[in-house]
């Protein structure tokens, strides 16, 4: 006893400090040394270090900027929890700090199911869970699902932020009403798939007494809908200096940073030079993200940039800038037809590959040097380091990879949907593009199989393995759309690219365009909102207030 009060007491002086306290049952550590260190349990570790969890914890990479789903935060394996494992070999007594949380459901209780995300995949999953058969745990570092083919148009004030934000708790009214069924605000960092745990830090930013704040659930069912992020290739410079697209809070960043450069550039004493510095926007990546934000910001400025800011409305100027050709999924057809549209808008096309990012200038392969004021970045997504971090088979390109039923097959009761995931090399299968309309899908297709492997009582842990799950997902290409600005848009109905069908251009696809992300945007009071900001930006143009 007097060895391990010794031993506690060199951990606490060696450590940095590492205050316990219970509670009940339930034993809290907080450590304050550099190196932080999350331990769920010393069983995985003492075993021999391969769980999902301490393999997921100890290479997460943290990123400045909000994902679609879920983000991470930075881990480390501390070698004071060495120490303690150490310690515990040699028959030292210690007291094992464990987590609060959900621990696993009782007999007699609802089977729960996990989720991790909040994006397409995870809402669509989520609206339609029985909540007669299950329980539901939501766990993501947004409280909303944003509407992301309408974002670009909140960069530019057509559309207000809360129109492209749908709450979780309205999507699935349980996890506010039910008592057995949360929604809690975090970032998953660690999985167990042997104990059926998830391990998870508040995002809270300093409002809790102890930072950061740990806690796990366990689960029945896991689905890891935890999105993407967005792909820099390792290039120099993207992250500090460029701002994504992917988020609400991106939106509001890049629309202050339009409007304040707007207006800086009207001061006394700023040089024509200054001016189009300030005033060149640019746009790296020509996806349909990128055009649509062509688009719009052209739109902005020549209906409302010319009106309001008359002084400078000669130096404002809008460059996209992609390797090869734009839209490069549509038809060759309505490639050109975009092209034509935005040049004739001002939009300038160069074509270039991104070598460095500097803080107010691009540096091409070519040696071409591309001053900015604000810089988007728009060049696809990728698996986030939280994904790349799990213990779990991985697919071509580094999602998590899932069988035709979208499990993960290498473990039980995991479920892969969205961004995050992939078809398996050995299904056949290719591995899907990340779009909205295959995040949906495969999200109304597992919901479906949960509702129905619950009705025959398989929705406990390890209860489904004898279950036959039915027919496996089968996605179908239902076409692809793009506004390019000037009441104009594309509209791509073929199947997949090398196919035939029927793609249109002009005002007509426009007002399918808006027809149809009206109605699939989600809730009846977000698309009076939409209908709305639409028609008060025709009648009397975007609003320009720099709010914050």
């Amino acid at each position: 006893m007097a060895l391990a009060r010794v031993a506690r007491s060199s951990l606490r002086r060696s450590g940095g400090g590492i205050g316990c306290y219970s509670s009940g049952r339930e034993i809290f550590c907080e450590g304050v040394s550099a190196e932080r260190s999350a331990l769920p349990s010393f069983d995985n570790v003492k075993a021999n270090g391969n769980s999902s969890f301490f393999s997921g914890t100890m290479k997460v990479d943290h990123s400045s900027f909000w994902r679609r789903g879920v983000t991470t935060t930075p881990h480390y394996h501390s070698p004071l929890a060495e120490r303690i494992v150490e310690g515990t070999e040699l028959g030292l007594d210690h007291e094992e700090p464990r987590y609060a949380g959900l621990e696993a459901t009782k007999p007699g209780e609802k089977p729960r199911v996990v989720v991790l995300g909040s994006g397409w995949a995870a809402c669509r999953f989520l609206k339609g869970l029985d909540t007669r058969i299950y329980d539901i745990v939501c766990i993501s570092p947004r409280n909303h699902m944003v509407f992301t083919p309408l974002l670009a148009s909140t960069c530019v004030g057509t559309l207000e932020f809360r129109s492209v934000a749908e709450p979780v708790s309205q999507i699935q009214s349980a996890l506010a009403t039910e008592p057995n069924s949360y929604f809690y605000l975090a970032s998953c960092t660690g999985i167990d798939t042997n104990k059926h745990e998830v391990y998870c830090e508040t995002l809270s930013n300093g409002l809790l007494p102890r930072e950061p704040h740990h806690f796990k659930v366990a689960y029945d069912k896991l689905v890891i809908a935890a999105g993407a992020e967005p792909l820099t290739f390792g290039i120099k410079g993207v992250k500090e200096n460029a701002y994504f697209l992917r988020e609400v809070n991106h939106a509001q960043e890049i629309r202050k940073k339009l409007l304040l450069n707007l207006m800086l550039s009207e001061n006394p004493g700023v040089s024509e030079e200054e001016k189009k510095h300030l005033l060149h926007c640019v746009i790296v990546g020509g996806g349909p993200t990128g055009v649509e934000f062509s688009g719009e910001l052209s739109d902005f400025i020549m209906k409302d940039v010319e009106e309001r800011y008359t002084h400078v409305k000669d130096y404002i100027k809008v460059t996209l800038i992609e390797a090869n050709d734009i839209l490069s999924s549509f038809d060759v057809g309505l490639r050109q037809y975009a092209t034509n549209h935005l040049t004739k808008s001002g939009v300038q096309l160069k074509r270039g590959i991104v070598k460095e990012v500097l803080p107010k200038e691009i540096i091409l392969n070519d040696g071409t040097v591309v001053p900015y004021g604000l810089l988007v970045w728009s060049t696809g997504v990728g698996p986030s380091e939280f994904v790349k971090s799990l213990n779990l088979p991985k697919s071509p390109g580094g999602r998590i990879g899932v069988d035709e039923w979208l499990r993960v097959p290498s473990v039980e009761d995991v479920f892969g949907l969205g961004d995050c995931a992939g078809f398996l090399e050995q299904t056949g299968k290719p591995v899907l593009p990340a779009l909205a309309q295959v995040a949906e899908r495969q999200g109304k297709y597992l919901v479906e199989l949960f509702n129905r492997i619950g009705k025959q009582d398989a929705g406990k842990a390890f209860s489904a393995k004898n279950i036959p799950f039915g027919d496996p997902f089968v996605y179908k290409h239902l076409g692809s759309m793009a506004s390019v600005g000037g009441y104009k848009a594309l509209v791509d109905l073929r199947q997949s690219k090398d196919a035939k069908g029927i793609s249109l251009a002009g005002f007509l696809s426009f007002l399918i365009w808006r027809s149809a992300y009206l109605t699939r945007v989600v809730s009846w009071r977000n698309r009076f909102y939409v209908a709305m900001n639409w028609a008060t930006t025709l009648a009397f143009g975007r609003d320009n207030s720099r709010i914050g």
